[in-house]
């Protein structure tokens, strides 16, 4: 009975190890295992139980990082890097034009500034991002890309001190840029991009993003002016105004359809490309998501309060690992489903290959 406990726990222990290494080695190494143990013994050294969880994990690792760089991971990376690269363009111009063009709804003397060069790199640095995609020059792409993320972050560190809920208000488009650095990162996909895509799904991708950016920057300089509020119509509806409701929900159906343009062009590739597709957009929702939620009471009251309260140390934490824990339970739900799904069709398979009757 002590042999059948010591062999069961060992088993519990070798399950840390990945499936396929188990499948192959398992039981030579329990045999090799109980072997060893001393007459009488029930339970596993320490020792032999922290090698074996060591390796267990270490072997995860070297199968999980061969797995990033398959080919659907790195059809999927090409795809998110492009994607993000022209939705991180789109909201770069928008910036722009935010400081080429007076919003008129503005008292008079009350305008933006004019851009300065960090404005006109990042719509030059994500356009060659882009660009470089297309081309299949993924070094520079990725490169150009790990500048403006690693560069952003720069720019807005110092402003903690200060104005510290700009920073985290734009945590959420920083983590984007390092999303499409790291995706870039990938080695290259089986097949460029173009072809990867379709010309009809890289056009809703590259344009649909800049049409969504082109709406919003028409409402702003076509709202309803100052000097009209409370003499005319005013429509608002999560930032966008019109002097009508008509023309107000014009503006949303528009970015509807562009949205859904965008989304269709996703839903349409293999599945396995759009699962992990997915999972390394899901980081940046989680991310955005706690700022929405767990951080609100802190932004309302540093709102109120008129100078900056530090977050605690439990917020840092979430900022910091809420977006890798993501990706990771992310990366494992996918590889958890496909390795059902795989079985199953290999049960399905041998069932129709054996013989009626036996």
């Amino acid at each position: 009975m002590s042999s059948d406990d010591l062999e069961r726990r060992y088993r519990r222990l070798l399950a840390v190890y990945p499936w396929e290494h188990r499948r192959a080695y398992e039981d030579e190494m329990l045999a090799v295992l109980v072997a060893g143990a001393r007459p009488g013994q029930r339970r596993p050294a320490a020792g032999d139980a922290l090698n074996l969880v060591g390796a267990g994990l270490r072997a995860r690792l070297r199968v999980s990082a061969r797995g990033f760089t398959g080919p659907t991971w790195a059809d999927a990376a090409a795809v998110t890097g492009l994607l993000v690269g022209s939705i991180l363009l789109a909201l770069a111009g928008k910036s722009l034009l935010d400081q080429l063009i007076r919003d008129p709804s503005m008292p008079p003397g009350y305008g933006p500034g004019s851009p300065d060069l960090v404005d006109w790199l990042r719509v030059a640095g994500w356009a060659g991002v882009c660009v470089a995609v297309l081309v299949g020059w993924r070094w520079l792409a990725a490169g150009l890309a790990w500048a403006g993320a690693i560069g952003w972050g720069a720019l807005v560190a110092p402003q903690a001190g200060d104005d510290l809920t700009y920073v985290v208000d734009t945590l959420p488009r920083i983590a984007l840029a390092v999303v499409a650095a790291a995706a870039l990162t990938v080695p290259a996909p089986r097949h460029p991009v173009i072809a990867l895509l379709g010309v009809r799904r890289l056009a809703a991708l590259l344009l649909a993003p800049a049409v969504m950016a082109g709406l919003l920057e028409i409402n702003r300089v076509t709202s309803p002016t100052f000097d009209l509020v409370g003499e005319a119509s005013y429509q608002a509806f999560y930032g966008i105004e019109a002097s009508s409701e008509l023309v107000l929900w014009l503006y949303v159906a528009g970015l509807a359809t562009a949205a859904l343009t965008m989304l269709a062009a996703l839903v349409r590739l293999d599945p396995g490309v759009r699962r992990r597709i997915v999972v390394m957009l899901l980081p940046v929702a989680a991310l955005a998501l706690v700022i929405d939620s767990a951080l609100a009471g802190w932004s309302t009251s540093t709102m109120y309060m008129g100078h900056v309260i530090p977050l605690v140390p439990a917020q840092w934490a979430m900022l910091v690992l809420v977006p890798p824990v993501t990706f990771l339970a992310g990366a494992l739900l996918v590889r958890r489903r496909e390795e059902t799904m795989r079985m199953v069709a290999l049960g399905r398979a041998a069932d129709r290959e054996q013989p009626v009757g036996q």
